[in-house]
């Protein structure tokens, strides 16, 4: 069995804290006055061990995966939407595409595990494990080797993307059937009621959502592993989410401030911090989704999302829609004067 690789991740230095807050406390406004501003300057501050942070080419790592619970009918999106998207990413006008344009986030786009073949040229970085997990109604999704071979492969590429000077990064994913995997990490990791877990993904009706909680119950009811963390990451989750959650430890130990996107990235989070809880340390929540255990999971990691706007397109696209409030508060750190340098008296 090839060994999981486990992460060094620096708990970040309280040192500088008393010195940030200061001064956070003495620019030119009342004390506390920008509110999740100064919480999220404070945060950056810590993870670069600087008064004076910086944000460098911003990425967005897309893994996209195929899922062989969606025989099952729990998704209303086909398949075959997996590798399509995936392609269309690939020549713009998505979603994801816009918002990285309109934010300057470098979008890199993986093959984790896509029932297709992608012809060269194509701009999709080649990291398949198979063309889809298996159904984990009846199986295993993946084996413990496997999982361990998409953290190394997550891990790799955001070690690349750090070598080309990007120290803020964010995650989406592509994969028909994704939302009943997360839902399954969220039950055992979380210690939540399935039923609470799961709601309409791409966009089932009534009947739909009650169809996919039997399907996964059943599933679940079948589960005849270790009961281990490493073991039920590997019986339901997918390539891409493996993928996901190697590079955000990964992109944790080299000190990058990590973008947390929606329902599936904030499972990738919380499974990556069951492996090591010192990740949260540098994640920053971009939104609160629209699905319904978005709220539940967000709650069980202590998570301040930045945004609601009702979104649940995943990509990576609520995290990148958050990146200018992060922006702006490493702007009010390192632009606003204070009251000394301007000689204004201090108001409160």
């Amino acid at each position: 069995m090839r060994i999981m690789r486990r992460f060094e991740i620096k708990p970040l230095n309280g040192e500088l804290r008393e010195k940030i807050q200061d001064k956070i406390d003495n620019l030119t406004k009342p004390k506390g006055s920008l509110g999740r501003l100064e919480e999220l300057a404070m945060q950056v501050c810590m993870i670069q061990h600087t008064l004076t942070p910086k944000l460098r080419k911003p990425h967005n790592v897309l893994f996209a995966a195929d899922h062989g619970i969606i025989e099952e009918g729990v998704s209303v999106s086909p398949k075959e939407v997996t590798w399509q998207q995936l392609g269309h990413f690939a020549r713009g006008g998505a979603g994801i595409n816009f918002l990285c344009d309109q934010h300057g986030f470098e979008l890199v786009l993986v093959d984790s595990g896509v029932d297709y073949d992608f012809p060269s040229g194509t701009k999709i970085i080649n990291k398949k494990v198979r063309r889809g997990t298996h159904n984990f109604l009846n199986e295993a999704a993946m084996t413990r080797h496997e999982l361990a071979q998409c953290i190394e492969s997550g891990a790799e590429i955001v070690s690349e993307v750090y070598e080309r000077g990007c120290n803020v990064i964010s995650f989406g994913e592509m994969g028909s059937g994704n939302t009943s995997a997360s839902s399954m990490w969220m039950s055992f990791l979380a210690n939540i009621p399935l039923e609470q877990c799961i709601g309409a993904g791409a966009g089932l009706d009534t009947d739909g959502v009650k169809h996919k909680y039997q399907v996964l119950k059943r599933a679940l009811d079948n589960y005849s592993g270790d009961g281990s963390v490493e073991d039920f990451l590997a019986w339901y989750g997918g390539f891409e989410m493996a993928m996901a959650l190697g590079g955000m430890l990964q992109a944790a130990e080299l000190g990058m401030v990590v973008l947390v996107d929606g329902f599936i990235m904030t499972n990738c989070m919380l499974a990556a911090s069951k492996l090591n809880p010192i990740v949260l340390d540098y994640a920053v929540f971009g939104h609160q989704g629209d699905e319904s255990g978005h709220k539940l999971v967000l709650r069980a990691l202590g998570a301040k999302p930045i945004l609601n706007l009702g979104m649940r397109l995943g990509e990576g696209s609520g995290a990148v829609c958050s990146y200018p409030i992060l922006e702006s508060a490493v702007r009010m750190i390192n632009e606003m004067d204070s009251f000394q340098k301007v000689s204004v008296t201090k108001y409160f």
